[in-house]
C-alpha cells in the first residue's frame, strides 16, 4: 500500500506518494484555484486522478491544509484559502472518491512528519513551529498528534507576545485575526519584515544584520528575544524534548546558535534542556506528514483494539 499526502497552500497544492519506508516515489504540484469552492474541488480531484493514473497500486489519502477542522461539524474554519471555510471538504472528497480521507492542519502535519522520522524522531514530545508567512505550531506525543475539543492545539502564533511593552517591542501590532500583538506579528517572516519599516525582505534585513548594520542588528536581536519569550511560554507548559523549526526563517543558522540562551531568562528553570532543531525535511515536511496521517491512525486503532481485547480499555 502506498500513501498519498496532499499539502494545500494558498498558491499551490502538492502531492507526494510515499512507500511503506517513507520514500517518495512520485511528486506533483498544481496551482491552487481559489475562485470558488467548485473550482478548488475540480483542481484537487484532477490532481488525485493524475496520481491514480500514474500508480498501479492503491493508496491511502491524507491532506494538510492551512486551517482547522471543527471536530463537531467537520467544517473548515480559520483557513487563509477562504473558499474552503464553511465547507466539509473531507466529506465531499470521500463522496467523490469512494475512499477514506484523513485531514489535519498543515502545521500539525509538519509536526507529525518531523516526530515520526524527522528531526524529532525518538522524542516523546515534539513541538513543531513554522516561522514563514505565518506562525503555526503543532504538538506530537509518542508520534501522535495532540488534539482537543477546539481543534487549535499548538496555535501559539495567536497568543499575545509574552511581556509585551511598547518601550521594548514598539507600537501595538494589529493581526488579521482581529487581536493585537500576536506572536505571529513579531516572529513570522512576514511580521519580522513588516516591523522593520523599510519594505525590505527578511533576507535583506538578516544580511544587513550579519554585516553589522546597527538598525538591522537591533531588529534581529529583538526578534531573537521575542522568539525566546514566546518559546519559553511553551516550554513552561509543555516541556517538550524537542522543538523543531520550519518555514523560511528556520533556514537562518544564527537562530540555533542564539535562541537557546535567549529562552533561559524567561523559563521557570535555571537551564533549558529542550533541543531546538531545524526540520529534517524542510518544505516537504507538511506533505509527508499528511501522507502519514492514515498510517498512524490505523496504528492507533490497532493499539486500542489490543488494549480493549486485553481488558485495559472499556
Amino acid at each position: 500500500m502506498l500513501h498519498l499526502g496532499l499539502d494545500i497552500g494558498g498558491t499551490k497544492m502538492e502531492a507526494v506518494l510515499l512507500n511503506a519506508a517513507g520514500e517518495c516515489v512520485y511528486r506533483q504540484r498544481r496551482p491552487t484555484h481559489k475562485e470558488s469552492y467548485q473550482a478548488f474541488m475540480q483542481q484537487l480531484l484532477g490532481l488525485i486522478a493524475t496520481v491514480r493514473d500514474w500508480s498501479e497500486r492503491p493508496f491511502t489519502l491524507g491532506i494538510g491544509l492551512p486551517g482547522a477542522i471543527d471536530p463537531q461539524s467537520g467544517l473548515i474554519k480559520n483557513c487563509n484559502c477562504l473558499v474552503l471555510n464553511g465547507h466539509d471538504l473531507r466529506h465531499d472528497l470521500m463522496r467523490e472518491l469512494g475512499q477514506p480521507v484523513w485531514m489535519a492542519n498543515d502545521a500539525d502535519c509538519f509536526t507529525l512528519s518531523e516526530a515520526v522520522d524527522g528531526a524529532g524522531a525518538g522524542a516523546t514530545t515534539v513541538f513543531g513551529v513554522i516561522i514563514g508567512t505565518g506562525c503555526g505550531g503543532g504538538v506530537a506525543v509518542n508520534q501522535r498528534l495532540l488534539s482537543g475539543p477546539n481543534a487549535i492545539a499548538g496555535e501559539w502564533g495567536h497568543n499575545p507576545l509574552p511581556g509585551y511593552c511598547p518601550e521594548r517591542d514598539g507600537p501595538a501590532q494589529p493581526c488579521y485575526c482581529g487581536k493585537e500583538n500576536c506572536i505571529e506579528s513579531f516572529i513570522s517572516g512576514t511580521g519580522f519584515a513588516r516591523r522593520y519599516g523599510e519594505q525590505a525582505p527578511a533576507e535583506a534585513i538578516i544580511a544587513a544584520a550579519q554585516n553589522g548594520e546597527p538598525q538591522a542588528l537591533a531588529h534581529w536581536r529583538h526578534f531573537i528575544d521575542a522568539f525566546g519569550r514566546s518559546l519559553a511560554s511553551v516550554i513552561n507548559i509543555l516541556d517538550p524534548q524537542v522543538i523543531v523549526l520550519g518555514g523560511g526563517l528556520s533556514n537562518v543558522g544564527q537562530i540555533y546558535e542564539q535562541l537557546p540562551s535567549a529562552i533561559v531568562p524567561y523559563l521557570f528553570s535555571d537551564s533549558c534542556r529542550t533541543q531546538i532543531k531545524q526540520a529534517r525535511f524542510g518544505d516537504a515536511s507538511g506533505v509527508r506528514g499528511a501522507a502519514w496521517l492514515p498510517v498512524l491512525a490505523d496504528a492507533e486503532a490497532g493499539r486500542r483494539e489490543t488494549l480493549f481485547s486485553a481488558g485495559m480499555l472499556s
